[in-house]
This record gives structure tokens, sequence and C-alpha cells, in this order.
């Protein structure tokens, strides 16, 4: 079976005037306006157009097809998101624990805020999670995960900080989404991300202990017989 080539999800040229930027962030500003209101299954390249009061082939200069333009949507989130990580993980002013816990708090809420735009987003997933461009998106967020625990668990063998991003990251992604499906009100986003921080400082502290050295053990002695 011969697989039909995905769509280009690559963007045809890069504003370089004022006005052309202006256009591009009219287009990208009306295309989160669109897919939040009509979801990914909706979302055409004539609606974001007609949304943002410019021809189609004004966003065609841009964007050459709908997963051209969903993946500059999805891209900037996962910029944002990226963002979002570096600077919280790689703060050496906080403890690691102290920074887990407020990746969590400041995640769940964002997630939250813009429900609708990334519930659209997942759906058009597959129209480019297999393209190279979203492979590298990804790497970046991988590699402050691991650096933050190699900051986090000195102690522990890459196979088991490996292992503990990799759990730690899939359950705050799912639990995000399952979560933020449905309208919260402060208190419970905050309780929310309370208890899932607490379980993640509990895990980690966890595997930070059986990481100690015997030297190291905190476990106190027997005491002495009579």
């Amino acid at each position: 079976m011969v697989q039909q080539p995905s769509p280009s999800i690559s963007t045809r040229k890069k504003p370089k005037q004022a006005r052309a930027t202006e256009l591009v962030a009219a287009i990208l500003e009306a295309a989160v306006q669109v897919l939040a209101t009509e979801g990914a299954r909706r979302f055409t390249t004539t609606r974001v157009a007609e949304k943002a009061g410019v021809s189609v082939g004004s966003l065609y200069q841009y964007f050459p097809n709908k997963a051209a333009l969903l993946f500059r949507l999805q891209s900037d989130e996962w910029r944002q998101t990226g963002g979002l990580l570096r600077t919280i993980l790689e703060d050496g002013r906080q403890p690691p624990l102290d920074r887990l816990r407020r990746l969590v708090h400041t995640f769940i809420r964002s997630e939250c805020e813009e429900a609708a735009v990334r519930v659209a987003l997942n759906d058009a997933a597959p129209l480019y999670r297999d393209a190279p461009e979203a492979h590298e998106a990804r790497a970046s967020g991988e590699r402050t995960v691991r650096a933050f625990l190699g900051d986090a668990l000195p102690g522990a063998t890459q196979a088991v900080r490996d292992l503990a991003g990799d759990l730690m990251m899939t359950t705050l992604s799912a639990a995000g989404k399952d979560f933020s499906g449905s309208p919260r009100t402060d208190a419970e986003i905050e309780a929310y991300a309370d208890a899932m921080a607490d379980m993640f400082c509990a895990y980690l502290a966890s595997l930070g202990h059986q990481a100690l050295p015997a030297r190291f053990d905190i476990t106190p002695p027997p005491a002495p017989s009579a």
C-alpha cells in the first residue's frame, strides 16, 4: 500500500514588512477564534479568511493549506509551553520541588484557560503529528525536563530519571486535558493542582531517597539490646 504524502505544514514565506506582519497576526488571531468556536472538523481557511477580513488568496501567501495554519497555531502553543517549562524548571534560585509545584499550578491553570483551542488542536494532530517539525518542537521540552531531573535527582540513574520524566509529563498532559474538559472554578483549579503537585513531589522525594548511597542512609540504627 502506497502512503499518500502528508500536506506541507511549512509556511510559504515569512512576513518582512510591518504590514505583512500585521496581516499574519490578524490571520492567526482569527484562526484561534474559529478553532475555538467551530472546532477542528469545521475549521477551514475560508472561514479564517472571512473572520480576519482578508481574501483567501492573501491567506495562502503565508499558509498553503489548513494543515499549515493549524500547525502554526500548534507550534506557537508548543513554543509557549516550552518557554513556560524553561522559565520555571531552570530557575536555580528555587529548590527543585518548589519549581515542580509551580509548574503544575501554572500548567493546569493554562490548560483550563485555553481548553477550547487545545482540544481542537489535539483533534487536528493527525494532520501534522508525524512531521519532522513536530518531533523537533517536542524535543526541546524533553531536554528541559531531562535537565531538571538531573538537578532534582543527581544520585539516580539516567534510566530512572527518564522514566520519572515520562511518567510525570504524560500524567500532567493527560490529566490536564481531562480536567480542563469542564468549566472549573479557581478553587477547583487550585485544589486539583495542589493534589497533583503533592503526588509528583512525593514521587520524586521517594526516588531521591532510593538513590542515596548507603553512607547517607537516614534510617536510624537498631537500638542496642539490653
